[in-house]
């Protein structure tokens, strides 16, 4: 009596779903050989058979319609006004089939037809399809098509699109020299707004006025307002912004010029602070990606010290979680919303072990182990797979490699490289993995190896000028970058630049210091070092390079001296302001 009727791996509600989808088919089927069949739906001339109850089950307007008291329960035909026979089609299969083919070509006409008819899931349907297509010429108008329809989802989707592509957008956007006054102001005023540089914000503002001067010069003062003026190189403020024809005929311009002039003096002679950031005129915008710098070497034993970078106000913020356990040597990925942790050394154990930080949530997790103990690992990421390559497992020097996927949560053994490697570094670059340098237990590598995933195989490249083993490797420009190291004698500040066509090594501007083991990764298209090891201690200096200018920058320096550090990109994230310096 008391056993389940329910078969053993089948729940209630799986046999629910499964009767209710037969049924739907058995409905479906009855309507397309016109079998008891109780309502006919109209449209311009149109017919089509279907069951009131199957059309109630799906939309609020077909059961008031039904149900109310002004229509006869007997009547048949129902004449449906405001759409057209395909929508009509459309809309009944979605009732009986609960799917529907979205196209680019039919998604505006469904979703107007959908609210009409206050169907949800249609709508939800039509907002993901929007989503996946919005691109750089159509966003501003996604964004406005959802103040007709209630696809919150979809506003924040495009409204974030039009906010980290700005840049690119308002250059190839036709639609964005329709925006309103209003509509403009209120983007251009966010902290989210992804712009390098000012300027990028004032020329957009003079392209949108250039599109009808006669009507927009006038709104030059409240725009204008909306920049970062004191963030602007000084050369462009006063060649570009100080002398244009719609600032210097503005009275209220004139204000803001001033205002700007001294809170670029006063930047200039005392640096940032936090009060700055309460100033309209000086508040760094909120970067679309953070620097994540994770453990390391401090103070002879390792650390569990995180820090984040925040690019646009050059700070460094502590986001330290006391409850995780200090590591070193490990490497570090982002994929797919987490940072992975894998491997590394805690001065007693050498590590097989990932974890993963969920920046949204601040939680951890372990994953699925390697197959090998590897500290001194290279780590490096091609589509959707993690790669973790060579290292030192307590014993010997490795040239196993293996990756992670993150669906299946397992790791797969790929082909050996030709060399043993610790203490090397990795990089992708044209859906290729490059490892280059390291240590073999005997000396410094001069060598590099290039990894085809299509292939499964491991082909020597040129090898590098330099022998550096704790060296930093990095895809910029569409280049592989060797960075810094350790020769065997010297710490070294060298760079060099590998061109995968020429299949050929060049140097590159060196450091401002020397380093080996430290944090490497490209933000807002400059390659960023930090830390590491200099030949004498442990160091908290970080230094850019942009590749543009073929110059090294210096950097804030980061709160806590170390090396052995990793280093990873997290772009996107929707709570961003925790991991940057305050705004307010």
């Amino acid at each position: 009596m008391g056993d389940s009727l329910v078969p053993t791996g089948y729940s209630s509600s799986h046999m629910e779903r499964k009767m209710s989808a037969m049924a739907c088919t058995v409905f479906n089927e009855l309507r397309l050989e016109g079998k008891l069949c109780d309502v006919i739906i109209s449209v311009d001339g149109i017919e089509f058979n279907a069951h009131k109850n199957i059309l109630c089950s799906c939309s609020h307007y077909f059961r008031a319609l039904f149900t109310s008291s002004w229509n006869n329960a007997e009547k048949i035909v129902y004449k449906i006004p405001g759409t057209s026979p395909e929508m009509m089609r459309l809309i009944i299969e979605y009732a009986y089939t609960r799917t529907v083919p979205v196209t680019a070509d039919n998604v505006e006409s469904l979703l107007t037809a959908a609210d009409q008819f206050n169907i949800m899931g249609i709508i939800r349907l039509c907002c993901e399809f929007l989503k996946s297509q919005l691109c750089l010429e159509n966003c501003i108008g996604i964004c406005r098509l959802t103040d007709y329809y209630h696809c919150p989802d979809l506003r924040e989707a495009a409204y974030v699109f039009i906010l980290h592509h700005f840049e690119e957008m308002a250059k190839v956007s036709t639609e964005f020299l329709d925006l309103s006054i209003n509509e403009l102001k209120h983007i251009i005023e966010k902290d989210e707004l992804n712009v390098k540089q000012e300027d990028a914000v004032f020329e957009a503002i003079l392209k949108w006025i250039a599109h009808d001067p006669q009507n927009r010069r006038q709104h030059i003062a409240v725009l204008l307002g909306k920049v970062r003026l004191a963030l602007m190189q000084a050369e462009y403020f006063m060649n570009n912004v100080k002398t244009h024809d719609y600032v210097k005929d503005n009275e209220e311009c004139k204000v803001l010029i001033i205002n700007a002039l001294t809170e670029m003096y006063n930047l200039n002679m005392h640096g940032p602070s936090y009060s700055d950031f309460a100033n309209p005129l000086s508040r760094p915008r909120l970067p679309y990606a953070i620097l994540f710098a994770i453990g390391g070497w401090s103070g002879g034993s390792p650390t569990n010290a995180i820090e984040t970078y925040d690019a646009r106000a050059d700070k460094w913020v502590n986001v330290t979680c006391e409850q995780e356990s200090p590591l070193a040597y490990h490497g570090t990925a982002y994929l797919k919303g987490f940072v992975y942790v894998i491997g590394g050394f805690d001065s007693v154990d050498y590590f097989n072990s990932v974890k993963r930080f969920d920046p949204l949530k601040k939680t951890w997790q372990q994953v699925a182990p390697m197959h090998s103990r590897r500290c001194y690992v290279s780590v490096a990421v091609l589509n959707n797979f993690i790669y973790a390559m060579g290292g030192f497992d307590g014993y010997m020097r490795l040239n196993t490699a293996e990756r992670y996927e993150p669906e299946t949560n397992q790791w797969t053994l790929i082909a050996p490289m030709h060399e043993q490697r610790s203490d090397a570094s990795a990089t992708t670059l044209h859906e290729k993995v490059y490892i280059c340098g390291g240590f073999n237990g005997n000396e410094c590598l001069i060598t590099a190896e290039v990894y085809d995933p299509t292939t499964n195989q491991w082909t020597f490249i040129a090898p590098m000028r330099s022998r550096r083993s704790g060296v930093g490797v990095i895809a910029y420009g569409n280049e592989v970058y060797a960075v810094g190291g350790f020769d065997g004698v010297n710490r070294l500040r060298s760079v060099e630049a590998y061109n995968p066509v020429a299949n050929t090594w060049h140097t590159v501007h060196t450091m401002f210091n020397p380093r080996s083991n430290f944090g490497i990764e490209v933000v807002d298209d400059l390659l960023f070092v930090v830390g590491g090891f200099n030949g004498f201690t442990t160091t908290f200096n970080v230094e850019c390079y942009d590749e543009n200018a073929n110059e090294w920058y210096d950097v804030h320096d980061m709160s806590i001296y170390r090396s052995a550090l990793s280093c990873c990109v997290v772009p996107g994230l929707s709570n961003v302001r925790e991991y940057v310096a305050r705004r307010d």
